[in-house]
């Protein structure tokens, strides 16, 4: 019987057509319409303080930087420069060395020995508003830092003569002469 109806379903299936395809349509959906959203144009309260306003005598007000450079080594060497429009320039060049100096260790202790340190060197352009014109140059090392500048004050040169003790000629007091005697001598 479970034959009989395989076989009846295979002859209903192979006098069907291959062509058949279900039709289907798709629901027709329209798109909904919103209404464009209107906001309001924020108000803001004008700010408390007052914009800030140039003073037409101000020498200041449009200076800019014109060139700039920086360079990062690896070997922590380093250097950079600025320039600016009113002709203030400044360099600066660092390098690391080795020195002798203090190292503390984890503890705190301290030991002297070499050490890392940066040395620097560098220099610095400007135009007072006077007009005058100032040059600054410097080195920074185991030496400690070095200004030098025709602006710079010069300590004074004092040209002395440190005072003398006072020589005091002694003489040493002469023991009395004692009067000669044999006694007590063993002769």
């Amino acid at each position: 019987m479970k034959l009989f109806v395989i076989a009846a379903f295979l002859a209903v299936a192979a006098a069907a057509p291959s062509s058949y395809k279900p039709e289907y349509k798709a629901p027709n959906y329209t798109t909904p319409s919103y209404p464009a959203p209107k906001y309001p144009t924020p108000s803001y309260p004008a700010p408390a303080y007052p914009t800030p306003s140039y003073n037409k005598d101000n020498k200041y007000a449009d200076i800019t930087i014109t060139s700039q450079s920086d360079e990062r080594n690896l070997d922590g060497s380093s250097q950079w420069s600025y320039a600016q429009s009113d002709y203030t320039t400044r360099e600066e060049s660092q390098v690391q060395k080795k020195m002798q100096g203090v190292t503390y260790d984890s503890y705190g202790k301290e030991s002297y020995g070499e050490v890392l340190g940066n040395t620097n060197k560098g220099s610095s352009y400007w135009v007072s508003p006077e007009g005058q014109k100032f040059t600054l140059t410097w080195a920074a090392d185991e030496a400690g830092f070095q200004p030098k500048g025709d602006h710079l004050p010069v300590p004074p040169v004092h040209e002395y003569e440190l005072p003398v003790a006072p020589v005091h000629e002694y003489e040493l007091p002469v023991a009395p002469a004692l009067p000669y005697t044999r006694t007590g001598l063993g002769y």
